[in-house]
């Protein structure tokens, strides 16, 4: 069954070295954008975009920048808008 709300999980891990999971629900088939952003605002990482079936989805981010060079320790952000949803979380990098 899909799930009844959008929702946004927290990372998993947070803090984390290698990699961490994100987890969200979609109530119904929707166009996502799902992007990690730095302390200054800017897109560092595009982790979904396009259109999503309800239900819930993961996705693993693995530290590394659009340019494929490993992010800098530090606190970043991840973004889900699908829909009229949007929704923030904060999580840190350490290596």
């Amino acid at each position: 069954p899909a799930p009844d709300k959008f929702e946004l999980a927290q990372n998993y891990p947070n803090p984390f070295n290698a990699a961490t999971t994100i987890s969200f629900s979609i109530p119904a088939a929707s166009e996502v954008t799902f992007e990690v952003f730095n302390i200054m605002g800017q897109i560092v990482a595009t982790l979904a975009q396009g259109r999503l079936e309800a239900g819930v989805h993961q996705l693993r981010w693995d530290g590394r920048l659009q340019s494929g060079i490993a992010a800098s320790t530090g606190v970043y952000f991840y973004r889900i808008r699908a829909d009229e949803f949007m929704e923030t979380k904060k999580m840190l990098l350490l290596k």
